[in-house]
Order: structure tokens, then C-alpha cells, then sequence
């Protein structure tokens, strides 16, 4: 792959998980959705995956905010990457503000892979876990 090919995957693949934080944290549920192949899958820790977009949809409605949250997304790397399909790790870190303030509630890390589909990079599979 060329230099330039690279950095567009790199550059896309980026786009796409900031786009799904964005989204995350807005309770835009539908545009998160379609950030995911139509059998994307999502794996949390204490759930079984979350797999098609009828079920992520479900899923992202029951995580919908019901006060201000910050999903930050830190030190995303392309580990290995094709035209058409690349896989990333990045760091995150999840906020939300109470009445005390902003607090940190979760520290962990996305195992990401993505895929073009219709002409745009879309999650294939996202594996969550937690630090301790």
C-alpha cells in the first residue's frame, strides 16, 4: 500500500471513531449505528456481543445519557491495515458530570476493526475492555 493510501485509511479510520464518540456522547443513536456494518458486533465486559444493527440500536438507546458524558478517545493507533479493512487500538476514558462535578467513571481500551462499506469506513467489531 502506498504512503498516501495509508494515510488515508489511518485518516478515515480516525474520522470514524471520533464520529462515534460524537455521537456517543450527543445520544445520537441512529448515526451511531450507522457507523457499523449492517453485522457489526460490539462486545462490552458483562455482556454477551451486541451483534446487527437492530441490536446495537437497542443497546445504544438503554446507554442514551441522561446527564452530560465524555467518552475521550486518546493514542488511537492503525495496527495493521488494507484498502479495505484496518484494525486500531485506543485508549479511552469515560466522563460524566453529577452534581460534584465531572468525574472519571471508566478507564479502558477499544479493540477496533473496521471496514469500507458503501464507500465509508464502518465498525466490523468493537471489543471494549476496563482497566482495573
Amino acid at each position: 500500500m502506498s504512503e498516501s493510501t495509508e494515510a488515508g485509511v489511518a485518516a478515515g479510520v480516525r474520522a470514524a471513531i471520533g464520529a462515534h464518540t460524537q455521537a456517543q456522547d450527543a445520544g445520537r443513536t441512529d448515526d451511531v449505528v450507522a457507523l457499523y456494518t449492517p453485522d457489526g458486533i460490539l462486545e462490552v465486559p458483562g455482556l454477551g456481543p451486541v451483534a446487527g444493527h437492530d441490536a446495537l440500536r437497542e443497546a445504544f438507546k438503554g446507554w442514551a445519557p441522561t446527564q452530560p458524558q465524555l467518552h475521550l478517545v486518546a493514542n488511537t493507533t492503525v495496527v495493521s491495515s488494507t484498502e479495505d479493512e484496518a484494525t486500531a487500538v485506543s485508549d479511552v476514558a469515560f466522563l460524566q458530570r453529577g452534581e460534584s462535578g465531572w468525574a472519571v467513571q471508566v478507564v479502558g481500551r477499544y479493540d477496533d476493526t473496521l471496514r469500507r462499506h458503501d464507500g465509508a469506513w464502518r465498525f466490523q467489531r468493537r471489543i471494549t475492555t476496563y482497566q482495573a
